[in-house]
This record gives C-alpha cells, sequence and structure tokens, in this order.
C-alpha cells in the first residue's frame, strides 16, 4: 500500500519562501512519477510541477522560475521548493503519485500574506 504524507506548509508573507516535503511509504518510490498541485477555494486543482522517475521536469508557467521539484530516492520524499511566493499562490498543496496506479497525499495548506 502506497502512501503520501505532506508537510512543510504555513504562513509566509510575500517574497519569503517554503519548502514542501511528500513522504510516500513503500518500497517502489523510484519508479514513481511524482507531481505537487494545488487547489485554491473555488478553484480547480491545477497541476504545478512534476518529476518522471528519471528526473525530467515540468513546471506551470505561474511557477516557473520560483519553484524547484526535486525528488531523494534514497529518502522515499519528493520536494518543493517555493520562493518569491505570491499571494495568489495560496492554496492546498497535494502531493501525488502515480504509475499504474495514483496516489494522493492529504493537502498541506500555504497560505501567503502580509
Amino acid at each position: 500500500q502506497v502512501q503520501l504524507v505532506e508537510s512543510g506548509g504555513g504562513l509566509v508573507q510575500p517574497g519569503g519562501s517554503l519548502r514542501l516535503s511528500c513522504k510516500v511509504s513503500g518500497s517502489i518510490f523510484s519508479i514513481l512519477h511524482m507531481g505537487w498541485y494545488r487547489q485554491a477555494p473555488g478553484n480547480q486543482r491545477e497541476l504545478v510541477a512534476h518529476i518522471l522517475s528519471g528526473g525530467v521536469t515540468n513546471y506551470a508557467d505561474s511557477v516557473k522560475g520560483r519553484f524547484t521539484i526535486s525528488r531523494d530516492n534514497t529518502k522515499n520524499t519528493a520536494y518543493l521548493q517555493m520562493n518569491s511566493l505570491k499571494p495568489e499562490d495560496t492554496a492546498t498543496y497535494f502531493c501525488k503519485a502515480a504509475r499504474v496506479n495514483v496516489y494522493w497525499g492529504q493537502g498541506t495548506q500555504v497560505t501567503v500574506s502580509s
């Protein structure tokens, strides 16, 4: 059974930084494609960034140059480094893992406000 647990969210001022972590249980992390999504109230869930099992990354235009997705296969963990945060980045951030099946974490809240 694969389970995902996100952490690292919180309240930050505009221009600040946060690093989200997604810890994955089980032994198949290295072959999973990992993604970060976000959902603000009243909006649909949207892709923020993803990283394939081989390390190829892709980003939403709104976060390019500010966010960095990475993974550490020795720790079964994916990360999202978020810099230069803006109020419009405020959302619940979800981690997703996929290969044959799709798995979601419970989400972590990120609030960017002064």
